[in-house]
């Protein structure tokens, strides 16, 4: 899987990319969009930082609702320190700011795992009102422990993440959000995590109203399907969406013979490796219940070594 487009929408709004290079433009209302702000490509002398400041000129920022942070320069060596600096000195600009995602880059400018990040704890700190958070790339990522009594959705997209990331996840008071996605990734792109760091994420104490998890694109699927099926959080779910990774017959098993899946409106593992008659005890367990089910195998193709090593993968690596 690559991302081969940017963000369509973000907070319900559609994206809408501000002229980096200035070029005159009628503009959006402030309130109507999701404003994408990149650099480095119209004009290649401008950084990320002086295409911001020209739409802070531009743009009655007091009515921005949605900013999504694209490509900034040299996004493979350099982690977006400057944008979010950028960010906090503007927050009080930008009273209206309910969504932001940091990171809006696409394969053409750097594949998932080449893009470097760096702690965006602050930025959630500095944002105190906003309910939607979104980052890409997992080199560098950081996220300490922290309350936010607003967030409602948190999505981490990686190709390899961090096991810091996840725990400081789960130590995290969040009593608002709702919505949580993490893209765990693989090692060889520096995903680290094991079971025992999602304990807090799965106790769900700190996240009292979280109704849809994902916990996907993972080499270790089975074992955090295992850990899903015991976990208490999986009771009030509403969508358990464990996709997107090396999910075998032994994760099946585990959420098969896990805490009752029936009260989901949605159960999604699309990209598996899970044989035919698991998929037919999956289907006749839940589809009667009214559980929506993917089970689409997608491009999850399997290869096997002479000696009969037998090699699967996540859909987002690198």
């Amino acid at each position: 899987m690559v991302f081969s487009d940017h963000l369509a929408e973000l907070y319900g709004l559609p994206a809408f990319t501000f002229p980096e290079d200035g070029a005159a433009a009628d503009l959006p209302a402030p309130d109507a969009v999701a404003w994408r702000i990149r650099a480095g490509f119209a004009d290649e002398d401008a950084d990320w930082e002086q295409v911001f400041e020209r739409f802070c000129s531009a743009v009655d920022t007091t009515r921005i609702r949605a900013l999504i942070v694209g490509a900034w320069e040299c996004v493979f060596d350099c982690g977006p320190d400057d944008v979010i600096e950028a960010l906090l000195a503007a927050r009080d600009r930008l009273p209206a700011l309910r969504a932001l995602f940091l990171g809006d880059i696409v394969f053409e400018e750097s594949e998932l795992s080449w893009i470097t990040q760096t702690d965006v704890t602050g930025l959630l700190r500095g944002f105190p009102a906003l309910e939607e958070f979104g980052v890409r790339g997992g080199t560098g990522l950081e996220l300490q422990a922290l309350r936010h009594d607003s967030l409602r959705s948190l999505t981490v997209q990686t190709g390899g993440l961090p096991a810091g990331v996840v725990r400081g996840i789960g130590a995290s008071d969040l009593p608002a959000l709702e919505h949580l996605d993490v893209w765990l990734g693989e090692s060889s792109y520096g995903a680290d995590c094991e079971t025992a760091d999602l304990e807090g994420i799965l106790s769900g104490t700190r996240l009292p109203r979280l109704r849809r998890l994902a916990l996907r694109n993972s080499e270790i699927q089975d074992d955090v399907a295992a850990a899903v099926a015991a976990a208490p959080v999986a009771a009030r779910l509403e969508v358990l969406d464990l996709s997107m990774g090396v999910l075998t017959d032994d994760g099946a098993a585990a959420l098969l013979g896990g805490r009752p899946l029936t009260h989901l409106k949605k159960l999604d593992l699309h990209h598996h490796y899970i044989g035919e008659a698991f998929r037919q005890r999956i289907r006749q367990t839940l589809e009667p219940a009214g559980v929506e089910v993917d089970l689409d195998p997608g491009e999850a193709d399997e290869e096997q070594d002479d000696d009969g090593t037998v090699f699967r993968y996540v859909a987002a690596g690198e």
